[in-house]
């Protein structure tokens, strides 16, 4: 059985910006497998985050950086895609405080490139930005944020991510439709979690190394909540974005939307790292005694992606934290620390995407 949203991406040319980043090579894997045909633009791989190379899939690229506005939009114009996904970003908050000048330049200007690049391209009938959680005016609120929430950003990198939504409002109200651009829609997504992120500064990442190093692991906020969430439920969700911007009338998908966890259980960084712990084995837990600031609290309201979309999430938090869990311990069991075999974890991984999709089939037949 191919999902719904599958069926209407299959044989569509897609663009995706940031595909050799952790979301991206999820993303890449799960739409090749569904027939999609695929360019990707992004940085040269990192060494240290080698998870495009380990799942092996195929997709013809150029590397550059987005913002060499012509580069990519030769690029852009050359594929000619019916639609564009953009990921590529600076996703760290605490490196937002070490460059912050860097992280306002590509994640603002970055995605007035892609922008501008796909109004330039008529083949391109829509946008899928992504933005984050944290582009709301946190106010340490007890309830979950809603789309129309006011935007704001105490952080570089949450500033820079505000930046890009006023960016693409001014996009969408100025170019899109009646052949003048692509419709354009948001993803406020949560804390993504999932097998091959070696991002630093990142709760899973640091728990994996501190178990393959052997050093203690350091907490910052242990008892802040976040949005915990599989990067499949994103890649779901972009990809459904992406579907109902392909459909006989994308205006009510052009729009931003919280792609936040159904789960009604907020984890604490405690919690999360117990329940990884229970998965494989605890390092040694040592706290930050003046960590850099960071909110404590923040949930998003994802009902109307919920309602409208339909989109679900066939695994509870401890579910996602059990495959994250599992998916280390694969790559670990099978390719030793510092090989990096390319393609030594394609069907591992795919085997977590179709274990996802059985699982939202279930849901669509319930």
């Amino acid at each position: 059985m191919v999902l719904a949203f599958e069926t209407k991406l299959r044989g569509k040319r897609v663009f995706v910006t940031g595909h050799s980043g952790f979301t991206g090579s999820w993303l890449c894997t799960w739409l090749s497998r569904a027939g999609v045909e695929l360019f990707g633009y992004s940085l040269l791989p990192d060494s240290t985050q080698p998870l495009f190379s380990l799942i092996g899939t195929d997709v013809p690229a150029v590397y550059d950086d987005i913002m060499n506005f012509e580069s990519l939009h030769d690029a852009m114009q050359t594929f000619q895609p019916d639609i564009v996904i953009h990921l590529a970003a600076q996703p760290l908050v605490r490196l937002s405080y070490r460059e912050p000048r860097r992280t306002f330049a590509v994640n603002a200007m970055g995605t007035a490139n892609v922008l501008e690049a796909a109004r330039l391209t008529p083949s391109a009938c829509g946008v899928v930005c992504i933005t984050t959680d944290k582009v709301y005016d946190n106010r340490e609120w007890e309830w979950a944020y809603r789309e129309n929430d006011p935007l704001g950003g105490k952080d570089p990198y949450s500033a820079s991510k505000a930046a890009a939504e006023m960016i693409i409002k001014g996009y969408a109200s100025s170019f899109s439709g009646s052949g003048k651009g692509p419709y354009i829609a948001t993803a406020r997504g949560g804390n993504i979690i999932g097998g091959g992120d070696w991002s630093e500064d990142r709760l899973i990442p640091d728990f994996v190394r501190a178990l393959v190093s052997g050093n203690p692991l350091t907490l910052r906020f242990p008892d802040a909540t976040r949005p915990w969430q599989h990067v499949l439920a994103l890649v779901q969700g972009y990809a459904m974005l992406a579907a109902g911007l392909l459909s006989d009338d994308p205006r009510p998908f052009a729009r931003a939307w919280n792609l936040g966890p159904a789960d009604p259980v907020q984890y604490s960084v405690r919690q999360v790292t117990d329940l990884l712990a229970t998965h494989w084995s605890r390092p040694d837990l040592r706290y930050l005694d003046e960590p850099m600031p960071e909110a404590r609290a923040l949930a998003l309201d994802s009902r109307l992606a919920h309602n409208a979309l339909d989109w679900r999430s066939p695994w509870t938090v401890p579910t996602m934290i059990q495959k994250t869990a599992e998916w280390y311990r694969a790559h670990y069991a099978n390719t030793p620390p510092g090989s990096n075999l390319p393609g030594s974890m394609h069907d591992f991984t795919l085997g977590q995407i179709d274990e996802w999709r059985d699982g939202l089939k279930r849901i669509e037949l319930s």
